[in-house]
């Protein structure tokens, strides 16, 4: 990770070269969002071009401030916006947001249901005051018997399947990410831009619902499929039948691993030359996958054991020599010096706003696209609390004086 001087960073205008003329140049977003999914739909959009305005509390979004596995949550999806700090229970604050809120083209909002609502800061509110108004909800469930439960990414994961297929036996364990709120966050993303699609041909806004666990459901449809065409209940991915007769992690010399796959029979058959496992490759028994599928309990076992001699890069150079699936078993900060990643341009830095380590820079990870043959990237940082506050104010119509009364009141901060 760069422990750079924030002034060692580039400037926005040299970090996204095609800046003035990214898809949603002129779409003005209003996020009233925290935690994950609500802010990556929000980022997704930023990303994109939009001016994604980030409503937060007097007192700051909360994963300003989180620890260990939240520390990430706020400079990873929060770039690309502004900030304006308001409190939504004093009347003038909710005025602003209101007022705000009514100027967007897309509002992107994850609170518990009702919470809007009381606010007047609902759909049906505010497309009264814009009917080309796209108001893109992020719930725990969509609406059904479920709705009024509490939703973690935790939580669908285990009602949903995927902790069962991601565990083995009996131990059911959550991905290791938090999937369903950054995919959830992008299926927000995906309606909104579909909805701005269908406004320029009716000139109608619409509601956009995104939910925690219907995104896993449909994470999980793959297996849910296969039950449905093989009669066979899917088995957790540490104890799946696969596919394919090497296909798995080998713990090699020095207790490094690197998972090792040939998922064709020439695949395999070149697998066993460039190792010099003719033998293997002679064995009537290991003639087709299927075939060695249905050996895997004996191939493996000799299978480790011989590769159990050779270092991790010894076989990567050989399976990439010889264009074989492998992979090294990398953990996250690893990525941070990764060379494919930073010969692309798949990192960007961005200047911490919040914590021990504010002012200074760190590696973030890009939208995994490319458009017009350019990364998306970083043309603002993410905002410290109430950043633009007064400067959105002020284009809202509201004078100096106002505004100097607003802060005196801790109506805005």
């Amino acid at each position: 990770m760069t422990d750079n001087a924030a002034s060692d960073l580039p400037t926005a205008s040299s970090s996204s070269p095609n800046q003035a003329s990214l898809p949603l140049q002129g779409i003005r977003v209003v996020e009233f969002s925290h935690m994950v999914m609500g802010p990556a739909c929000g980022m997704v959009l930023a990303d994109l071009g939009a001016e994604v305005i980030k409503v937060e509390p007097v007192t700051g979004d909360l994963t300003r401030g989180l620890l260990g596995a939240g520390a990430g949550f706020f400079p990873m999806f929060n770039r690309n916006k502004k900030s304006v700090a308001i409190d939504l229970r004093s009347a003038e604050g909710l005025q602003a947001a209101i007022r705000l809120a009514s100027t967007a083209d897309v509002v992107v909002q994850n609170f518990k249901p009702g919470v809007m609502k009381k606010y007047g800061l609902d759909y049906a509110h505010l497309s009264q005051l814009n009917p080309g108004l796209i108001y893109v909800n992020h719930t725990g469930f969509l609406p059904g018997p479920y709705e009024h439960r509490t939703a973690l990414d935790e939580v669908v994961q285990m009602m949903g399947g995927l902790a069962y297929m991601t565990g083995r036996p009996g131990d059911p364990l959550r991905a290791g990410s938090s999937v369903n709120d950054i995919m959830g966050g992008m299926f927000g993303a995906i309606g909104a831009l579909a909805a701005l699609m269908q406004r320029n041909q009716t000139g109608k806004g619409q509601e956009i619902d995104s939910a925690l666990f219907e995104n896993n459901v449909f994470l999980v449809g793959q297996h849910m499929m296969q039950y449905a065409v093989t009669g066979q209940p899917a088995a957790p991915m540490p104890e799946r039948i696969s596919s394919w007769g090497l296909y798995d992690v080998f713990s090699v010399q020095d207790g490094e691993q690197i998972f090792l796959a040939a998922v064709s029979d020439a695949q395999w058959r070149t697998f066993c030359t460039a190792m010099g496992f003719e033998d293997m490759a002679n064995d009537p028994a290991l003639q087709t996958n299927n075939d060695r599928v249905r050996a895997r309990a004996s191939m493996l076992p000799e299978l480790r054991k011989r590769l159990a001699h050779y270092s991790a890069a010894h076989l990567a150079q050989v399976f990439e020599a010889h264009q074989l699936p492998f992979a090294p078993i990398s953990r996250p900060e690893q990525l941070l010096d990764d060379p494919h990643l930073l010969a692309t341009g798949g990192l960007a830095d961005v200047v911490l706003s919040d914590g021990e380590r504010a002012g200074h820079t760190a590696k973030t990870t890009l939208l995994p696209i490319r458009m017009d043959g350019e990364r998306l990237g970083v043309r603002s940082q993410p905002p410290k609390q109430g950043e633009h506050t007064r400067e959105l104010l002020a284009s809202l119509g509201y004078t100096q004086a106002e505004i100097d009364a607003m802060l005196q009141s801790q109506a805005i901060a």
